[in-house]
């Protein structure tokens, strides 16, 4: 399937020569929920821009549904709505005005049902006639949300959209965006919540240094990069590791009252099953045991890490 963006070659050096991103090359799939991390200056905001139009690319070449951003902006550009980081809407405006001109400015006709409808499903019909200066900052993120999608975009871009917003409201967005995507919406999203990440997106980037580092599908990056660990809960303290268990990955925890083994899922069976028996054959018992598996952040941390 041609992918919804297509970006080959990207790369911005700004004139100080601060060089922003290098040679990206991302695609992206039609209806899919993407998640673009990586640590503050990266370059997610900056390539957010330049696929949107806002920033000129210093090389390389960004088509969006199949329009050059350059050659075609404008038709690349109404294919988009964009949520930025900052909240800038019309203070003195009232909300039904600000996303209806949002509308206008990409050439729509007036759709008041529609309208009326999107602010209904992000709970802000009933202060359609406020103005935005009276709002509060997760109520301002809906009318940023509203805005976005007032031209009925295929492709959303959420830059952190849910920063400084209350768990009830982020937990609004996310339903919304789910419904989105079940409409055929594109999704691609930053964020710093990497939960957020890890609960919705379908496939992960990360970037890093304005390079970017690696794009998976999500369940497959946690099946190879994650790492999972069991703990036994001892029925006696332990002082130190038996000379027979020197060849295994384990620690001592909780003072010696609990024994940690560490694996790696990406190169094989697990051996659990051995370790276990040789406890048993040592006379180690144990009155309980836990598994864990790294999470996204884990994987991200050690991503981002790596020299």
């Amino acid at each position: 399937m041609t992918p919804i963006i297509d970006i080959q070659g990207l790369g911005k050096t700004y004139a100080s020569g601060f060089v922003a991103l290098k040679n990206i090359d991302l695609q992206i799939r039609r209806g899919e929920i993407f998640a673009l991390l990586g640590p503050n200056g990266a370059g997610k905001t900056t390539l957010i821009s330049i696929v949107c139009g806002i920033v000129n690319a210093s090389a390389g070449t960004v088509t969006v549904d199949g329009h050059d951003i350059r050659r075609d902006y404008r038709a690349a550009r109404s294919t988009i709505g964009l949520v930025p980081q900052e909240l800038s809407t019309d203070s003195f405006e009232s909300v039904f005005n600000t996303v209806a001109f949002s509308r206008g400015l990409f050439g729509k006709p007036p759709n008041p049902a529609l309208l009326e409808e999107l602010l209904k499903q992000l709970s802000l019909w009933d202060k359609r006639d406020a103005r935005i200066m009276t709002l509060s900052g997760g109520m301002k993120r809906r009318v940023m949300i509203a805005k976005a999608l007032s031209h009925e975009p295929h492709v959303l871009f959420l830059d952190e959209p849910t920063a400084g917003v209350d768990v009830e409201l982020r937990r609004d967005m996310w339903q919304m965006v789910r419904g989105l995507q079940q409409r055929g919406v594109t999704i691609i999203l930053t964020t710093h919540y990497i939960e957020e990440a890890e609960e919705m997106a379908e496939r992960i980037g990360v970037i890093s240094h304005g390079e970017i580092i690696l794009v998976q599908d999500k369940a497959q990056l946690m099946q190879q990069l994650g790492r999972k660990r069991l703990t036994l809960q001892l029925q006696r303290p332990l002082q130190a590791l038996p000379e027979a268990l020197a060849g295994w990955p384990l620690e001592l925890a909780d003072g010696g009252h609990a024994l940690v083994h560490s694996f790696d899922t990406a190169k094989g069976p697990s051996n659990v099953p051995e370790l276990l028996r040789r406890l048993v054959a040592l006379g180690i018992d144990f009155k309980d045991l836990q598994t864990e598996q790294s999470s996204l952040e884990d994987i991200f941390v050690s991503l981002v890490h790596q020299p």
